[in-house]
This record gives structure tokens, C-alpha cells and sequence, in this order.
């Protein structure tokens, strides 16, 4: 598919892309939906570390020094010294999706949350290509003075992601622009820009989720997501 095809290319390229196996971050998330869980602040400088080839994303920085969180897709972890395990959630995306609206979360909901964010925003646009992905090329989108290429993506249920369906555009350049999805009880505008090269991949540094009204409306403020990405490394 040729918008596919170049927003691969704009990133790096499959060949690169394929030769990788693990990512690094330094990077920033917070928002109004961590306010709205009792969570504002704690996921704010830190950092993170993933495979390109798994859903896995370790963080650290975001409680106690030597004690990091561990997301797996069916397992999530708060780890002590030498990965002793302190705390542990098993096939937790079910139990995560019944969780209370606006209940309080602790320290795994927010590990398993911000690493299935942070996985797949790292990963996108080459997740697109996986063969069990269907992609369809949509009309083009006029946002204000700009005309974005759009692609449909249906995931299987074996990709954890956001939601299912969700709709990705791409600017002239085939750089990722904007993400429509679901994110817990709304339907978000999940924007992005400031695209930054990192040994040879391109990822936007910043990132904002704002909610999205039925009608198609953009509500600027508050931003339910803010991701900040400090510096990055692959390998």
C-alpha cells in the first residue's frame, strides 16, 4: 500500500527497522486523565526500555530508587533489587478494562497503561505492516491549511493496542501526525509532531491526546495524555 509504504519509509525504513531489537527512553507522561486517577506527576522524567520485537517495556524512575515496573501484555510487575518481584497483576487487561471509572489507580494499572501506550507509540508506523493488520487507505483529511493521508488499521486481539480500529494520518512527508481511538471511556484525537531522528529512526517527541466528540469536534483543553520524549536510543 503506497501511503503505508511511505510513512515506513519516512521513518527509517523497514530494513532498518527490522534490524533493530530494542529501544531506550527518556521521556515524560502525564496529563489530565493521571490527575483524574490519582496519579498527576509520577511518570514525569523517567525512563524506559523495550523490545521492538515484543510487547515488553520496562520503566524505572517512577517510584522508589531500585524499584522498577515490568509490562508485559498478560503480565505486569513492580520489581525490587536483582528483579526480586514485589507486587504482580496476571492477564491484567480485562480486569484493567472493568476497573471503576475515575477509581484511583496504584502502581500497575499505571505500568500497564503507559507500556501499552509506550509500545505502541514506538512502534507505529511499522507495527502497521505486521500481516495480521488490515489497512485501509481512506479520502485525505484537511486539518486547518493541511491535507493528511489517512489509513484505517483493524488489530487482531493477539496486539494489544488502545482499541481495535483506530484511524492514522500522515502528513506530506508520510510523517505520523494524528491517531484516533479509543482511550478508556472516550474517543480521542491523539496528535503528534516534532519529529526527531534517533539512530536512524524517526519518532515524533511530543504527543497530545485531546477528546473527540461524536461530531467530529476537537476539544483542545484539557489534554487527557501529554507524552514528552526527552532522548531516545535503538539497538
Amino acid at each position: 500500500m503506497a501511503l503505508l509504504d511511505d510513512a515506513i519509509e519516512a521513518s527509517g525504513g523497514m530494513a532498518r527497522w527490522n534490524g533493530l531489537r530494542r529501544f531506550a527512553l527518556q521521556l515524560s507522561i502525564d496529563g489530565a486523565l493521571f490527575s483524574r486517577v490519582g496519579q498527576a506527576g509520577r511518570f514525569k522524567e523517567m525512563a524506559a526500555e523495550g523490545s521492538t520485537r515484543s510487547q515488553s517495556v520496562r520503566f524505572t524512575g517512577f517510584a522508589d530508587p531500585g524499584k522498577s515496573g515490568l509490562y508485559q501484555p498478560d503480565y505486569v510487575a513492580i520489581e525490587g533489587h536483582e528483579g526480586h518481584v514485589l507486587r504482580s497483576w496476571h492477564n491484567p487487561n480485562e480486569a484493567f478494562r472493568d476497573h471503576a471509572r475515575d477509581t484511583p489507580w496504584d502502581e500497575l494499572h499505571l505500568v500497564f497503561f503507559c507500556g501499552l501506550a509506550v509500545w505502541n507509540y514506538l512502534t507505529t508506523p511499522f507495527l502497521l505492516a505486521h500481516p495480521d493488520v488490515e489497512v485501509e487507505e481512506l479520502e485525505p483529511w484537511r486539518e486547518r491549511d493541511q491535507l493528511w493521508r489517512r489509513l484505517r488499521a483493524v488489530f487482531p486481539p493477539k496486539l494489544l493496542t488502545h482499541s481495535i480500529r483506530q484511524t492514522f494520518y500522515f502528513d506530506t512527508a508520510g510523517l505520523q501526525r494524528r491517531t484516533d481511538h479509543d482511550l478508556l471511556d472516550k474517543r480521542v484525537a491523539h496528535y503528534s509532531w516534532a519529529h526527531q531522528g534517533f539512530d536512524g529512526i524517526v519518532v515524533p517527541t511530543l504527543r497530545r491526546s485531546l477528546v473527540l466528540e461524536p461530531d467530529g469536534t476537537v476539544i483542545a483543553k484539557p489534554a487527557l495524555l501529554e507524552v514528552e520524549i526527552f532522548d531516545a536510543a535503538f539497538e
